[in-house]
């Protein structure tokens, strides 16, 4: 994407809103998050700062390309095998960033609802 070869991992587009994902893998790991820190084992990741950017990024080539103004959000999923209530605590959710685990992802979205027309999804 653009002239410096950065990428853009999926991006996700629908009913409930345009989201750029991060699937990070961390098996057996406890997680946590508060604001723009976010943890794996006790050891900090940049996850929360390159998934705002990479959702900005997004908007500002979307809202080019449609004409109107389009917020993307960045969505970081972490995979954790056999995940436990205990091993993901979201403290405070970091602004413009989201942080779910795998096996939550459809209920999570799901709780967002409708926010754009199907109109407004064929044109983005």
């Amino acid at each position: 994407m653009g002239d410096r070869g950065s990428d853009i991992d999926p991006l996700l587009i629908g009913p409930g809103g345009v989201f750029t994902v991060n699937t990070k893998n961390h098996p057996d790991a406890t997680i946590w998050v508060g604001g723009n820190t976010f943890m794996a084992n006790g050891h900090r990741q940049p996850y929360v700062r390159n998934s705002r950017h990479e959702a900005d990024r997004a908007a500002k080539l979307l809202t080019a390309a449609c004409g109107f103004p389009v917020y993307v959000q960045g969505l970081i999923v972490i995979v954790i095998v056999n995940v436990n209530a205990e091993d993901v605590t979201i403290k405070t959710r970091p602004d413009g960033v989201n942080v779910t685990w795998r096996n939550n992802l459809v209920n999570w979205l799901l709780r967002h609802g409708d926010i754009h027309t199907t109109e407004t999804l064929d044109t983005i």
